[in-house]
């Protein structure tokens, strides 16, 4: 098979042959037909995660059709259509998943980091890790969900957010053009924060926005405070600054949400926080149940991803183009099945 690897830290992405491994008696082999190209991958392709071992084959937004079940699986069968994603297994003895909380899990697995992911016509994957995709979904839409739609669908549906609170989703990129959406679509009165009016005032409308901020020619949190404060801010951007710039737009009992990572840390201002009883948490992706509600909700709301495609042989052009910022909005690998 295919597989597009790299072979140390820092290394290039590399097209080579690899022999199709057999699943282990708990995992699926998926042939794979669509690859998600994710921020996260940089962990696998820069070495910026200790232990990872080399060569390694990134990739965790994967779309694909079951080839082959390991013996003790059960509930998969050859030809299902399926998904995976960030989640891709846990150990099931930790103390996390002793609570059955399995996305922090001690030993959770990631697709691409912790073993070859789907960069690749074949992965094997643990079988907790696998999601049913919706006849309604294509592979080209549902792979991108597997982590950038998971993240902020998960992480909106549980902010604590009713319907007709104002929710600001701060950055229009590869999560924010999805958060948008899920925002609009599960009632919220959506702000979407961009810097760019031009470009950007109409894109976030569509995606369902009930109004625009352009955060280079207005004070967002002004902006925000004409509104009354906002009750959740899903922090999309990579960018530990541009979140603290923000805080001061939340309203009382507001919560920033975070969601993309950064080394910046995040600056809070202990008077702001405790005089209005705000608060600002993380929130990881989720795991296969997660995804699959996710793909289901996108299902029924019609909400999508904006894709640039790549072949597999130019694996290395498409993570250089997510990586420049200028994609529209994510990358997609395809192996042409």
């Amino acid at each position: 098979m295919r597989s597009v690897q790299v072979s140390k830290a820092n290394g290039p992405l590399e097209l080579v042959e690899r022999d199709i491994q057999e699943p282990s008696a708990t995992q699926v082999r998926i042939k794979v037909q669509v690859c998600g190209i994710c921020h996260s991958d940089s962990f696998t392709k820069e070495g910026l995660l200790p232990g990872i071992k080399y060569p390694r084959v990134p990739g965790h937004e994967i779309a694909g059709i079951i080839d082959q079940v390991g013996n003790d699986v059960t509930e998969w069968k050859p030809k299902q259509r399926v998904a995976v994603g960030w989640h891709g297994g846990h150990c099931g003895h930790c103390d996390s998943c002793r609570r059955g909380d399995f996305v922090t899990c001690k030993y959770a697995q990631v697709p691409g980091i912790s073993y070859d992911g789907g960069y690749a016509d074949y992965v094997n994957v643990p079988v907790e890790a696998v999601a049913s995709i919706p006849e309604q979904l294509s592979a080209m839409e549902a792979a991108p969900l597997m982590c950038a739609g998971i993240t902020t669908y998960n992480a909106l549906r549980n902010s604590g957010a009713r319907a007709e609170d104002v929710v600001a989703i701060l950055g229009i990129g590869g999560l924010g053009h999805l958060g948008i959406q899920f925002a609009a679509k599960m009632g919220f009165n959506t702000v979407a924060i961009g810097r760019s009016k031009d470009k950007e005032e109409e894109l976030a409308k569509k995606l369902g926005a009930k109004q625009y901020i352009d955060n280079r020619s207005q004070n967002a949190v002004e902006e925000l405070n004409k509104l009354g404060g906002a009750k959740v801010i899903l922090g999309t951007v990579p960018s530990g600054k541009a979140m603290t710039e923000i805080l001061g737009g939340l309203a009382v009992n507001g919560k920033l949400v975070a969601i993309g990572a950064s080394d910046e840390p995040i600056n809070v201002p202990p008077t702001l926080f405790i005089l209005g009883r705000r608060s600002l948490v993380g929130w990881p992706s989720g795991t296969s149940i997660d995804s699959q509600d996710t793909l289901s909700f996108s299902v029924h709301s019609g909400v999508r991803p904006m894709n640039e495609v790549f072949p597999l042989e130019r694996a290395a052009e498409a993570y250089n183009h997510m990586m420049s910022g200028k994609a529209r909005f994510r990358c997609v690998l395809t192996t042409g099945d």
